[in-house]
């Protein structure tokens, strides 16, 4: 499938099995989330796999957006390594850099056949209470991920797009 074709064909999986998934898979994710790239290429990106029962059921306690997932991502950055300066205006690009990881991650895991839902619903300090996290470490999204149910479909609105003159402009 090409790039086109994977980008419309996923869509936010909110119902998942209780299949684990497989490491290998797993291991692709992550090399997807190395590879993305970063300012400065200075990969501040943290990502904590969330597998084990216990793990879970505390991001549970703490989200309600995981959907039964086997598996969550928390992905964040180190605060105190970010590149931050940009000739005359100083930028934050630890966010911008762990999103574009997210993305990655989210594109492989379908590629792999595994489904994912990108959520930004929760506290950061619970977050990091729950999992022991350090000082420095934002996360800026968690991604429940599993094979999807089988009753699972994309929500009405996955094909909805604004039109290009409400999002595109020739200068």
């Amino acid at each position: 499938m090409n790039f086109m074709e994977l980008a419309k064909e996923r869509y936010s999986v909110r119902a998942f099995k209780s299949t684990p998934v497989e490491q290998e898979k797993i291991d692709k994710i992550l090399e997807a989330a190395k590879i993305a790239p970063t300012a400065k290429n200075s990969q501040t990106q943290m990502i904590y796999v969330i597998k084990s029962p216990e793990a879970l059921e505390k991001i549970n306690s703490v989200c309600k957006c995981i959907y039964g997932a086997p598996l969550v991502f928390a992905i964040g950055y180190k605060s105190d390594e970010t590149f931050g300066v940009a000739e005359d205006r100083v930028y934050g690009f630890g966010e911008i850099d762990s999103t574009i990881v997210t993305t990655h991650m989210m594109l492989e895991a379908w590629e792999q056949g595994i489904g994912s839902c990108w959520v930004g619903l929760f506290h950061d300090a619970e977050v990091h209470e729950v999992l022991g996290l350090p000082e420095n470490i934002r996360i800026t999204s968690l991604m429940p991920m599993g094979y999807a149910a089988d009753d699972c479909k994309p929500a009405d609105r996955h094909t909805m797009y604004r039109p290009d003159e409400e999002m595109v402009e020739y200068l």
